[in-house]
């Protein structure tokens, strides 16, 4: 990893996408993320008072486009699209950005773009973004002691009102969390498929329409839910 932290920002206007990209760059480190702005009008402030090395970058966005928005810039600071539209990726590199990211997007292929940065800002083609050694944790409280949890351990988390259980392969870890919260504090490979399921991805064995076999365990696909969580496992 490289031994700077880099600032970034994220402009999407979408809450998913952000949630998903914010959950990646905390996964692989090394970035500071110092905004997450829902316009290009937002971004285009910030960027007058802050100096960013990154832009993730919607290009859909209402009043003034991501494509639009890079074209009003006089310094440009690097930047990745992100778009759920293919033909928009030729205009992009037009514009001389890194890369661009097809919604939705898996980690796999958010770290090859993220390594393009890299290589174009340190002049090296070495690799950066492997998973960081040390596997990433959160920390929760449960029977009056802190509980350190590895997050590649996390089965799926089952909602009981004002309290979560955490299930892994070799123990259920009970807190008095709202799934919501803890939610905010997982990696875009964790999804959200019902009001009181969260599934770590990389635990799938199986999914239909209405259900997700997460180790054993057929968790429900809530009709609410659904066009997420099914546009997500596409890019698994």
């Amino acid at each position: 990893m490289p031994e700077a932290t880099r600032k970034c920002i994220i402009v999407d206007d979408e809450p998913i996408a952000i949630r998903v990209i914010r959950g990646y760059l905390l996964q692989i480190g090394g970035f500071e993320i110092v905004a997450e702005c829902r316009t290009a009008t937002e971004a285009f402030q910030l960027l007058r008072s802050h100096s960013i090395d990154l832009i993730f970058l919607d290009i859909q966005m209402p009043k003034l486009t991501g494509l639009d928005f890079l074209k009003a810039l006089q310094h440009r600071p690097k930047v990745i699209l992100v778009t759920a539209y293919r033909e928009y990726a030729i205009e992009g590199f037009d514009l001389d950005v890194v890369d661009y990211l097809l919604k939705p997007v898996s980690l796999e292929r958010f770290m090859k773009a993220v390594d393009k940065f890299y290589q174009l800002t340190e002049g090296n083609t070495k690799a950066h973004t492997a998973v960081p050694q040390i596997p990433a944790s959160i920390l929760v409280k449960s029977d009056r002691k802190t509980v350190k949890i590895v997050l590649d351990d996390i089965l799926y988390i089952e909602s009981y009102s004002d309290y979560i259980k955490i299930f892994t392969a070799d123990e259920t870890i009970i807190t008095k969390e709202r799934i919501s919260h803890i939610e905010e504090s997982l990696p875009g490979s964790f999804i959200r498929t019902h009001r009181s399921f969260v599934i770590n991805s990389a635990q799938i064995k199986s999914f239909t329409n209405e259900h997700v076999n997460v180790a054993g365990k057929e968790v429900p696909i809530s009709r609410s839910y659904k066009e997420e969580v099914l546009l997500r496992f596409q890019s698994l």
